[in-house]
């Protein structure tokens, strides 16, 4: 077997030749070699093509265009094609189908139309991947396998009937009892206490506002049954084609929170993920980092894969904007900077047909004489002279704590503000770090958080007993601890703890909160200190804390908005709304250097900057994010120039270098 390419980061992606007649074939090589293409993601959404009928497989086309990469040079991650079923399977089979949320059956048509919970369905699917890993387990390009496709994007939830026994087999594993479950969802509410299993339904459209509980426990089932499934097909391929790496392309968009990715990291030979651009988020390119260092994050601090982005617009925003000039490469590189190991994109070419055509490709309708082509060319040989840090790691002393489960239950009904979503803090802390240039883990509660300087806590609504206990200890051994508003506030069962929030962490911060004062979406508070806070407010007592800030308007004037208590060698501080930029900066700066955290480097304003660091040196990416030219001091190579720098270098708008220290 072919190993993974590491003379480069391993460029190239999704390949569809089953689109396109043979005659392309051969042009598609050849294009690949000029582009500098090391690998492509195989066959993703070709199960009609590959068994056409229930049992004939037709491996015909799929051995002819294996040896062709294979005589070009070019390693193949493998897929298992079992992300869309053929037409003929759910003609066949009409109860795999998925059902939402109303009840109603989704068809086919588009992708990913089968219930998560079928037998019928995985059994084909293994049958699939199964033939799939003996045939091509010995063939000589094969270098990783690539399990379904963006697990949950289309299908998850479903509330069918076959989910809802699923659900309730599920439950019993949970829970040991009826009498447990009816404690744990707080049945005695609303007359909803259950006295047969059989009772219990998927939280499906109801009256009025559906059991927290039970959404979450949907929640955490849904993820549990497409983590299971995964698994199911993992065991295949490594029964019959041992010592290939295996994985699966999670989204870890802010916006995607289907799966709970941190019970999924460990059970990946590579964590791999895929990123697009969101035209309606107010700051793209922070939205990037946050989803590259997050990804990081899952990988535990190791390199990691981008199996997917666009080389320019998508097919699937109301307007879909098409990437500057120059922007392929400024996104590839910002990747790289923060842990990827490998760069993938949706897809070679990009389609003639299907709902997809208008996606962006390597080669886009325009062919190959067109300028997008020749900047892939030119991101393929930056990408091959880049070859020379793959292994190393990203460096960072500061860590935001993210919890899937956590933003599950802030997302539940009945919440004290509906304009309080669970991943808005947590991403304008981690973007006012950015612009500072300090580089940010972004990491699950139960992580080890010994190792940091600075650990942010935001909107950590649930929480276990021993991740907050964690996260206290973090502070005792010295780190600057730094907890937002509505965290701490419910146990894992989302059940409020009582004596006044943030429950959880009320010992730690020394402060005890006896009523939350939301804000609407137009309206802030002053604060003593300058600016003002929005979203949030409460009624905040210190208890052995120290006052940073009041509010100065409002009917909570004169009361702590800001505290800090010492704790061992450490502090906690406790944020009780979320301030305008400058004044949250403020605080920011003031926790870094209690916790002596500096930045990457010093650049101006818009310049991204992070480090790489390997057994081979260092590199220092800087990353342009504004439209003017930018001065910066440096010294080094620059791999992505491929020239010598001297104490400083001029980025273009736009621009990247990725300078070899020392």
């Amino acid at each position: 077997m072919r190993p993974w390419p590491v003379n480069g980061v391993a460029f190239g992606g999704d390949y569809n030749p089953e689109q396109w007649p043979r005659s392309v074939w051969p042009e598609d090589m050849e294009l690949m070699r000029r582009a500098g293409v090391s690998f492509v993601t195989l066959g993703v959404f070709s199960w009609s093509w590959l068994e056409p009928a229930k049992g004939e497989y037709e491996f015909g086309w799929l051995d002819e265009i294996m040896d062709l990469l294979d005589a070009n040079g070019i390693a193949v991650d493998l897929a298992t094609a079992t992300a869309t079923p053929p037409p003929w399977f759910s003609t066949a089979f009409p109860q795999t189908l998925p059902v939402d949320h109303d009840g109603h059956t989704l068809w086919p048509g588009s992708r990913q139309a089968w219930c998560p919970s079928d037998e019928t369905y995985r059994e084909h699917a293994l049958a699939l991947t199964g033939a799939l890993a003996s045939r091509y387990h010995e063939h000589p390009a094969l270098a990783m396998w690539h399990v379904s496709n963006e697990y949950a994007c289309h299908n998850l939830p479903c509330y069918c009937d076959t989910c809802a026994a699923a659900f309730r087999r599920w439950l019993r594993r949970r829970y040991a009892t009826l009498d447990e479950l009816n404690e744990a969802w707080g049945t005695a509410f609303w007359s909803q206490r259950y006295t047969d299993w059989e009772q219990i339904l998927p939280p499906r459209r109801t009256t009025s506002f559906a059991n927290p509980t039970q959404q979450l426990d949907f929640s955490r089932f849904g993820s549990d049954t497409l983590l299971d499934f995964y698994q199911a097909e993992k065991q295949v391929i490594s029964e019959r084609s041992p010592g290939v790496p295996i994985t699966t392309n999670f989204m870890t968009m802010a916006g995607f929170r289907l799966l709970d990715y941190h019970q999924w990291a460990s059970h990946q030979d590579v964590v791999s993920t895929d990123h697009y651009l969101v035209d309606t988020l107010p700051d793209q390119r922070a939205e990037l980092a946050f989803a590259d260092d997050l990804t990081r994050g899952l990988a535990g601090g190791q390199p990691w894969m981008l199996m997917e982005h666009s080389t320019s617009a998508v097919n699937w925003q109301p307007v879909n904007h098409a990437k500057w000039p120059g922007q392929t490469i400024r996104d590839s590189l910002a990747h790289v900077a923060r842990g990827a190991d490998t760069l993938g994109f949706f897809q070679w070419r990009a389609s003639q047909s299907g709902s997809e055509k208008f996606h962006s490709g390597l080669v886009p309708h325009a062919g190959a004489d067109s300028d997008r082509f020749r900047e892939v060319c030119e991101l393929g040989a930056v990408a091959a002279r880049l070859g020379e840090l793959v292994g190393s790691v990203v460096e960072s002393d500061v860590a935001l704590l993210w919890d899937y489960q956590a933003g599950w239950a802030a997302s539940g009904p009945a919440m004290p503000s509906s304009q309080l979503e669970y991943a808005d803090t947590g991403l304008t802390i981690h973007r006012l770090l950015r612009e500072r240039g300090v580089t940010v883990d972004v990491v699950h509660p139960g992580a080890d958080l010994t190792a940091y300087r600075v650990v942010v806590v935001p909107t950590l609504y649930l929480v276990s007993d021993e991740n907050a206990a964690a996260i206290s200890r973090a502070a005792e051994a010295g780190a600057q601890v730094v907890v937002t508003f509505f965290s701490g506030i419910a146990t894992p069962d989302d059940h409020v703890r009582l004596g006044g929030y943030p429950g959880a962490f009320s010992e730690l911060l020394g402060v005890r909160v006896e009523e939350f004062f939301p804000l609407m979406p137009d309206e802030t508070v002053a604060l003593e200190h300058g600016g003002a806070g929005r979203l949030w407010s409460e009624d905040l007592r210190e208890q052995g804390a120290e006052v940073l800030d009041r509010y100065a308007s409002g009917p909570l004037t004169g009361r702590a908005a800001l505290t800090r208590r010492t704790v061992g060698a450490g502090d906690a501080w406790y944020l009780a709304t979320l301030p305008d930029d400058e004044r949250l900066g403020r605080l920011l700066d003031d926790v870094l250097a209690a916790g002596d955290v500096h930045a990457v480097s010093a650049a101006p304003a818009g310049v991204d900057r992070v480090r790489r660091r390997g057994d081979r040196g260092s590199w220092l990416f800087l990353v342009n994010d504004t439209t003017s030219q930018q001065p910066v001091n440096a010294d080094g190579y620059d791999l992505v120039a491929d020239r010598l720098v001297v104490g400083s270098l001029t980025l273009p708008p736009g621009g990247v270098a990725v300078i070899r220290e020392g």
